[in-house]
């Protein structure tokens, strides 16, 4: 109950002369039909969005591995098989992830290079 009188308390009643709210099913298209899809965007993402994303990323990086560089100062010295050398921790790491990093492209070059030879012997034998 409410204690606003121009709101009826009760269920509300159709006059005769008021049409016959519709069932779900007869609304017209507008009213049930939800958008069919959202607005195209009118900026595409571009290679050169992706080329700008990415050098912001690279640049963060860097800047992340200057700040690991500079707060391990501390020399150490690194024995590789007849090499010795002298090398702060931070450039000692670095350059052993580095290391690293490329151990891991060779690999997977080499993995490409006989997948693409397997492929090109099969696409062969099949034609």
């Amino acid at each position: 109950m409410t204690s606003d009188p121009s709101v009826p308390d009760g269920p509300l009643e159709s006059t005769p002369g008021d049409p016959a709210p519709l069932p779900p099913a007869d609304l017209p298209d507008e009213v049930s039909a939800a958008p069919a899809s959202r607005p195209e965007n009118a900026v595409k993402f571009t290679r050169a969005a992706a080329l700008w994303s990415s050098l912001i990323i690279g640049f963060l990086i860097l800047i992340l591995l200057l700040v690991f560089i500079m707060q391990n100062t501390d020399t150490t010295t690194v024995h590789f098989l007849a090499w010795q050398a002298s090398l702060p921790v931070g450039v000692a790491i670095l350059l052993s992830a580095v290391g690293g990093g490329l151990l891991t492209v060779a690999v997977g070059t080499a993995r490409i290079v006989q997948l693409r030879r397997a492929a090109k012997k099969n696409l062969k034998a099949g034609l």
